[in-house]
Formats: structure tokens, sequence, C-alpha cells
């Protein structure tokens, strides 16, 4: 019973240190996925790789492209069926919404981290949101006091200001390729849409005054969030109560008063809060396509946008906007299908280079294999016996004590013994 009750006990034993370490095992894979999920959601650079990876070109350009269209029709609501002619106090509605929505993101731990301080200056994010409230607030103006034609041209003025301001900030060039592109798909927008240029001297001031502004704006996010570890929300998070701020210093000066007289009841208070929702995803989805593609990409987005709306309404709604206009249109998206195509041969050609560039590091990196032949080695063991051999030794026969054989030099020291003293023995002590 003693040796069972052993062998029982050590089984045991080794059962509950079995246990045990799968245990660990498992508290250790516990502990990795609970880190790897921090890091991809509380740290800058892992945000920025989750929506890389979730959030590509297409998938931010759809995003933005349905949510500008539900935004259109939102809008058309607000302004004409609600009456609620205050652009600037809407825009300064939907960025206070995206601020509450995005306040809410935050208390409850989902919104993005946001890079260190020191890798952006504060200075750059107070640029940033003043030119984006400017940029909101200039369109909302130059939209009411112009007619659509004029409007579009001055949104046609957007893409060669982008060319130009790139080359001046970043020496970014452009292709010849993309340039003829760019020039056709501006050219059919101004065929599909400019229909009447009316307009007014302080419309058409606001307008010209809104180029700048806009560009300026849409090139420092794809800037901001390509070469920093900025994602979209965490960009807005930062960038929103300084627009808010310039949003209230606007409305006073652009609005037109009585907006405190307004009738708010609950259909108008509705309509506007939708409205508000959908500015929210379409400052998101605008920002998510301006940190995948770049300012230009989302230029010709918006031109996209325009003439699809245009063919929808006349293959889907009846509308007649002319065989000139329809032309333009389809020229224009004919142009944005190329400049579409040359930018999937330049990320291919990026990718391909980088490609590439990390095969040459690897095989730098990477240690040489030593390989000898036989001819190698026979020569190394060759040069290995024509070194002198090692000293023979041999051993006195008296005192057993090592000496090298050698003409002159004996290592066993020489014991010298006074004559006069006879009586001294000496006995030799054997090694």
């Amino acid at each position: 019973m003693g040796v069972l009750d052993s062998i029982l006990s050590r089984d045991a034993r080794k059962f509950i240190k079995r246990k045990d370490s799968d245990a660990g095992e498992h508290g250790r894979a516990l502990e990795e996925l609970r880190s790897s999920l921090y890091s991809d959601f509380h740290t800058s650079e892992g945000a920025k790789r989750q929506q890389q990876r979730f959030c590509g070109p297409v998938v931010a350009m759809t995003f933005n492209f349905t949510v500008a269209v539900g935004i259109i029709m939102a809008n058309k609501v607000v302004m004409g069926k609600v009456g609620f002619n205050f652009p600037v106090a809407l825009s300064l509605i939907h960025y206070a919404t995206a601020w509450f929505l995005m306040a809410i993101f935050s208390a409850l731990s989902l919104l993005p981290a946001s890079p260190p301080s020191k890798s952006t200056p504060y200075s750059s994010l107070f640029v940033l949101g003043a030119v984006m409230s400017l940029s909101t607030g200039l369109a909302n103006i130059s939209l009411k006091h112009n007619s659509v034609g004029f409007y579009q041209m001055a949104k046609i003025a957007v893409t060669p200001t982008i060319v130009l301001a790139e080359f001046m900030l970043f020496k970014k060039k452009v292709s010849f390729q993309k340039v003829i592109t760019l020039a056709i798909v501006s050219i059919g927008v101004a065929v599909a849409t400019v229909t009447d240029l009316e307009f007014n001297f302080f419309g058409a001031c606001v307008a010209l005054a809104w180029i700048v502004p806009s560009a300026v704006n849409k090139i420092l996010w794809s800037n901001m969030q390509q070469k920093g570890n900025w994602t979209a929300l965490a960009l807005m998070w930062k960038t929103t109560p300084i627009t808010i701020f310039f949003f209230m210093a606007l409305m006073p000066l652009l609005d037109p008063p009585g907006i405190l007289s307004y009738n708010w009841n609950l259909s108008n208070t509705t309509a506007i809060i939708i409205s508000a929702l959908f500015g929210f995803l379409l400052q998101w989805s605008g920002a998510l396509a301006l940190g995948a593609t770049s300012a230009l990409s989302h230029v010709v987005l918006g031109q996209f946008k325009t003439c699809v709306i245009m063919l929808a309404g006349f293959l889907f709604f009846n509308s007649d906007p002319g065989v000139i206009s329809l032309c333009g249109a389809v020229t224009a998206l004919c142009g944005m299908s190329v400049y579409t195509y040359l930018n999937m041969q330049g990320s291919k050609g990026l990718g391909t280079a980088s490609k590439q560039l990390l095969s040459k590091q690897n095989s730098f990196t990477q240690k040489p294999k030593t390989d000898f032949d036989s001819t190698a080695s026979n020569q190394l063991l060759s040069k290995q016996n024509s070194f002198p051999p090692r000293p023979k030794i041999d051993f006195d026969s008296s005192g057993k004590q090592p000496l090298l054989k050698q003409n002159s030099i004996s290592l066993k020291p020489k014991t010298i013994i006074d004559n006069e003293a006879p009586d001294l023995k000496i006995d030799e002590d054997p090694v």
C-alpha cells in the first residue's frame, strides 16, 4: 500500500504540475493578447497600423462618397424645407456634435491614442484648426452667395492650387501624365457643371478667399497623417476645439442676424441634428481619405461625386442637364479613371522598390556561410603542422625534475655546498 500510495502521489504531483504549466501557458497567452490589444488601441503606432489595415484607399474613398451624398440631401432639407439659413452656425453645430461624440469615445477608451506632443508641436495643430474653420465656413458662404456654376469654378481652381502649394512647401512634383490628366478632369467638370456664372462682388471675394485655405487644409491633413502617427479621429479630437473657437468668432461676422429667434421646434431640431451627424461622418471619412490617399486624390474624388450625382439624376430622376454637360461629365470620369490608374501604377512601383530595399538590407545583415573545400582544409592543416613542435620534456634521473633539452640553460637550480661545513647533510627531496 505504501508503494501504491507513493506511485499515486507521484502521478498526482505530475498531473498537478502539468495543470499548473498549462495554466501558466494560458495566462501568458492571455497576457500577450491583452498587450497586443493595448498596443493596437492605446498607442499611436498601433492605432495607425489598424487604420491602415482596415481602412485602405478604396474603403476610405467609398465611405467618403457615400456620406457626401447623404449630407447633400440632409443639408437640402435643412436649408430649404427647415429654413435654417445660417451656414457658419450650421458648421459650428456640426463640429460641436463631432466633438461631443469624440468626448464620449474618449470616456469609453475607444478613441485612438495621439502621438507624443514633442513629435507634433501645438502650433501645427492650431494652424490646422484655424485653416479648417476658414475652409468650411467660407465654402458654405460661397455656396450661399454665388451660383452653383461659379461655386464649381472655384472648386476646380483648388486642383492647381494644391499642386503649386505642395511644390512650394514640400518640393513635391507631379508627373507630366498626371498634369495632363488633371487638366482633362478639370475641363470636363467645368463643361459639365458650369451652366451659369452669376455672382456678386461679395460672393466672388469669398470664393477667391476660400481657394487657398481649402488647398492648404487638404495638404496639412494628408501630410500630418502620412508623415506622423496620427489617425483621423485622434487628429480630429485635437483640432476640433480650435475649429469651434474660430467658428464662434466668424459666426457674428458672416452669418445674418436672427439665429436666436429661429423656431427651434422638434422637427427642425431633429433635421439639424441629423445633418450634424452626417457632418461628423463626412469629416471623419474625409480625414480617412486624406490619410489613405493624397490631397489631389481627395479633390478628384470631390469632382467625381459631382459628376456621378449629375449622371444619377439624369438616369434615375429624369433630369435634363443637356448634351454638353453630359459629355463633360463623361470626359471627366474618363480622366479620373486614368488618374486612378496612374496612382495605382505609382503605388505598385513604390511597393516593388521598398521590397527590393528590404531584400538588400536582409542580404547585408545575414551572416555569410563559411564553406571550406578539401584543398583549403588540407592547406590549413599543413600550415598548422609547419609550426615548430613543442619542446620535449625530460626528467632528471636524480631529482625527477623536468628539464628542457637545451644547450646551456637548465631549469634545475644548481646546489652549491660549502666545503668548510662537512657536517651539513643535505637530503634530496624527491619530487
